[in-house]
């Protein structure tokens, strides 16, 4: 089916009623053919006339196509308007008869798309509009913040008009920010000058204040050299009366040891009193009667204490301190032996109390009875516990008794009787307290029955150490056979031997054990002498397999020049190693080591390339954007010392390399001198359009998802690209790329911040195209 039919199918055209037959005289005349010409030709222009007031853009594109005059088409195709159609349609009518036609639509698709692009425009002028407002309302105040404000909004006057409600409103909050910025700047001035003159006036009270405070420091001086005056007649004062209660305390310590020597010990009492009321009044005490006072002091403390050890205040004490007890939360032990003591402290004093301690004892040995009354259920449940374990013990007395009767027979298991002994006794630890004299003829019987089944056990130990010291002295004879092989199989037979032998002692066992495996081990070292030599060859084959192993590891950490100078010796370590002649138990792993390593290393090297490659238009673009930095200096007629900082720096970065990729050098050459020159495009949003555009070919090159505020513009490219490519697939290819980064150093200076942001747009362009070119190495 012609394409023409399958997009515009449609009802025919139902055709013009005819009049009535005519006679059939009249029927027989031939039609004529400029009548049917003007009959075909009036009812198309009917047809087109119903089809241009319903906007049947079908049936337009009916006539535009099949149409019977001239005219009729090209009124059909001038009447077309929309893009889908105007699309099919030149497709359908490209290489036809009617080239007017063909004009026509690509004419009207031509306009459409201008109309479209200049929408995009428009959109993106607001958008970008709207976007500086808001990013210049969020920064700081400064000298340009106003005359930008102003140039911002005669530019989104300009385009207002055309802007959604909603974006209007958005930029207006903005612009309200910004005018609320140079507002709050305003106040702070007008704040700053109220802080200087309140500063002002802070420092004229300041000076005030000082001048006062001056005064007030004299008259001050003047009244501490008064109170200076009253406080040394004082001070004199104060030492006089000191010096006085020190001749009063000498007096009275002397009184006080005289009355001592004549035995008047409660005048001396008296007078140690009245020296310490004198002592707060008088000063440091010298030497010698410091010394006077501790002898005094000393006197006085014998006579106490004598006093203290008298019988009477003793007993007394006695007598609480056991009435004390009752209640107690002491331990019941300790409880139990405090009350003996404190009865054995009485029983003491009551020698040597000389008098009638009858009222006394009786209550001392009341408190005693009710202090001990706690004690009596915790001695009770002690000689429960007693009794239990005795019951234990003579239980387990039955059972070893039977286990030992049990093992009267020719085979005993010794191993079970070693276990039931261990066991045996730690028990019979554990089942204590006991009494004593009950456990007396218990514990004989005890020694009774496990002495039997030890010494039977040592008889059993006797034997088997007998028995392994022979078969010790056999296997001394074997290292010094001639026949090897003989030699390890009588080996062998006395491993099972010994084996077979019964318990020993383990300590016994340790040293028997180690003379008989140093013999056994002498034989087995000849078997390893004769095939030590092979072993050692495979073993060294082993290690250099593992040298180069490592080696090929170590090429594959390497990076930069160093990694692809040493993997040209990659193909000299595969030769050697395969040339080895390895173990059994290590040929696979080393092998497979070695692969793995050759793998890294070639991995490596495709990474270092790509790597390096992308290092070169790394430092292209920073020279580009120190270029850019230059230019964008050079269009706003920066200082000259700021440009002359500038163009020093691009150019020390573009000395960095020689090696810049082809054409890069002379492209970043001529935009250096173009902006020596001055000859620097100055329209920064033209620049940025320039980048912009850019960015979108990279991504609609390498499949990469654009921002949704440049969706339009990716729209009109893919769509010029369908429009001049009829819809071949063109795929991404390095060659392509660079050309698009050459084009991007040619392109005029646009902000800091738009820059980096498109840079990056760009980089991820290219970084995607080479993660690509590496997953298909």
């Amino acid at each position: 089916m012609p394409l023409f039919s399958r997009l515009f199918r449609r009802q025919a055209p139902t055709p013009t009623p005819q009049p009535e037959q005519a006679p059939a005289a009249e029927q027989a005349s031939p039609p004529d053919p400029a009548a049917l010409a003007a009959q075909r030709a009036a009812e198309e222009e009917e047809a087109l006339t119903a089809a241009i007031a319903a906007a049947d853009q079908a049936a337009l594109a009916s006539l535009a196509c099949t149409g019977f005059s001239t005219r009729i088409r090209q009124r059909a195709a001038q009447a077309i308007d929309d893009p889908a159609r105007l699309y099919e349609l030149i497709r359908a009518t490209r290489g036809g008869k009617d080239k007017q036609v063909y004009r026509i639509l690509t004419a009207k698709r031509d306009e459409v798309l201008a109309e479209q692009r200049s929408a995009e425009r428009l959109e993106a002028e607001i958008q970008a509009a709207s976007a500086a407002i808001e990013r210049h309302s969020l920064r700081p105040f400064d000298a340009l913040f106003t005359p930008t404000l102003e140039q911002l909004e005669r530019r989104w006057s300009a385009v207002a008009h055309r802007a959604a409600p909603e974006l209007q409103q958005h930029v207006e909050r903005h612009l309200g920010r910004a005018r609320e910025t140079i507002e709050q700047y305003r106040k702070g001035l007008e704040a700053e000058a109220a802080r200087e003159r309140a500063a002002a006036r802070a420092a004229d009270e300041e000076r005030t204040r000082r001048e006062l405070e001056r005064q007030a420091e004299e008259t001050a001086a003047a009244e501490q050299a008064r109170a200076r005056e009253a406080e040394r007649l004082a001070q004199l004062e104060r030492q006089r009366a000191e010096e006085a209660a020190l001749r009063t305390i000498v007096s009275l310590v002397r009184k006080a040891l005289a009355a001592l020597d004549q035995g008047s010990s409660a005048r001396a009492a008296r007078l140690r009193s009245l020296v310490s009321e004198q002592l707060p009044a008088a000063p440091a005490l010298p030497g010698r009667v410091a010394m006077l006072l501790q002898r005094l002091d000393a006197r006085l403390g014998e006579l106490k204490d004598w006093k203290t050890f008298s019988v009477a205040p003793k007993r007394i004490e006695l007598i609480r301190e056991m009435e004390s007890l009752t209640g107690s939360e002491l331990p019941r032990p300790e409880l139990a032996r405090r009350i003996k003591e404190l009865q054995a402290s009485w029983r003491t004093l009551a020698r040597g109390a000389g008098e009638d301690l009858e009222a006394d004892g009786q209550r001392f040995r009341e408190a005693a009875a009710r202090a001990f009354e706690s004690c009596r259920e915790y001695f009770a449940q002690q000689a429960q516990v007693r009794h239990e374990n005795l019951e234990r013990r003579e239980a387990m007395l039955e059972k070893l008794t039977a286990f030992a009767a049990e093992q009267h027979v020719e085979t005993p298991n010794w191993r079970l009787i070693v276990q039931v002994l261990a066991d045996a006794r730690r028990q019979w630890r554990q089942h204590s307290p006991v009494d004593r004299a009950a456990a007396k003829a218990l514990q004989a019987r005890f020694d009774a029955l496990a002495g039997d089944l030890q010494g039977r056990l040592d008889a059993e130990y006797d034997r088997n150490i007998k028995a392994k010291r022979t078969l010790i002295e056999r296997a001394e004879r074997l290292p010094n056979e001639p026949d090897t092989r003989a030699s390890i199989e009588q080996v062998k037979t006395l491993q099972r031997q010994w084996q077979a032998v019964g318990l020993v002692p383990r300590d016994e066992e340790n040293t028997l054990w180690t003379a008989f495996r140093q013999q056994c081990d002498a034989v087995f070292a000849r078997r390893e002498q004769e095939s030590a030599a092979y072993r050692e060859g495979l073993e060294a084959n082993r290690a250099r397999g593992i040298a180069l192993c490592e080696t090929a590891e170590g090429i594959a950490a390497l990076s930069g020049p160093p990694l692809l100078e040493a993997a040209h010796r990659l193909e000299a370590l595969r030769g050697e190693f395969d040339t080895l002649e390895l173990p059994r138990t290590a040929t696979r792993s080393l092998r497979e080591r070695f692969a793995r390593a050759a793998e890294r290393c070639a991995a490596a090297v495709t990474r270092e390339q790509a790597l390096d490659t992308r290092r070169v238009w790394t430092d292209l673009f920073e020279v580009a954007n120190c270029l850019r930095g230059y230019a964008l200096a050079v269009a706003r007629q920066s200082d000259p010392d700021e440009r002359a900082t500038l163009r020093a720096r691009t150019e020390a970065a573009m000395a960095t390399r020689a090696d810049w990729p082809r054409d890069a050098g002379a492209i970043l050459g001529q935009q250096l001198s173009k902006a020596d020159a001055g000859d620097v495009p100055t329209d920064v949003a033209a620049n940025e359009a320039v980048l912009r555009r850019l960015c979108i070919r990279a991504e609609v090159l390498t499949d990469v998802p654009t921002p949704p505020e440049d969706q339009g513009f990716r729209r009109e490219y893919q769509l010029q690209r369908l429009v001049h490519s009829m819809g071949q697939g063109v795929s991404a290819d390095p060659a392509q790329l660079d050309a698009l980064a050459l084009e991007w150093l040619a392109a005029g200076p646009v902000e800091e911040e738009a820059y980096t942001r498109l840079l990056a747009r760009f980089e991820r362009c290219r970084d995607t195209r080479l993660r690509t070119d590496n997953r298909g190495r």
